[in-house]
């Protein structure tokens, strides 16, 4: 396989785990709304990805998905569209099958904002 002779400007940021293991955090917030040093750590990935150029940043959300949804809804920068997994949590593998619509054709990135 070739490599792309383009960077891509795409990115998948997977935001929908459980946080089980930052609870009792994570009771009331989803994981990648808990702030280090001052920020989200799914603003800490969208800042980068915005700084590398990136377009469009799909965003997957499962477990507390309204915050997630509200939190991004004020960003400019990049476009973030929800690929919204509430009916079933899909692992890292599964969300990323269930948003390649969204994501497009072309080579993308892939972030996750649960580690």
């Amino acid at each position: 396989m070739k490599p792309p002779t383009t960077t891509p400007k795409t990115a998948m940021v997977l935001a929908a785990g459980l946080g089980k293991r930052m609870r009792p955090i994570t009771d009331t917030m989803p994981k990648p709304l808990v702030k280090i040093a001052g920020k989200t750590l799914l603003d800490w990935g969208l800042d980068s990805l915005e700084a590398a150029g990136i377009a469009k940043a799909v965003v997957n959300v499962h477990y507390l998905p309204e915050q997630i949804v509200a939190h991004v809804a004020s960003r400019k920068a990049p476009k973030i569209v929800i690929s919204d997994e509430r009916e079933a949590l899909l692992e890292s593998a599964g969300g990323i099958v269930k948003a390649l619509p969204l994501l497009g054709s072309e080579p993308f990135y892939i972030i996750n904002a649960d580690t």
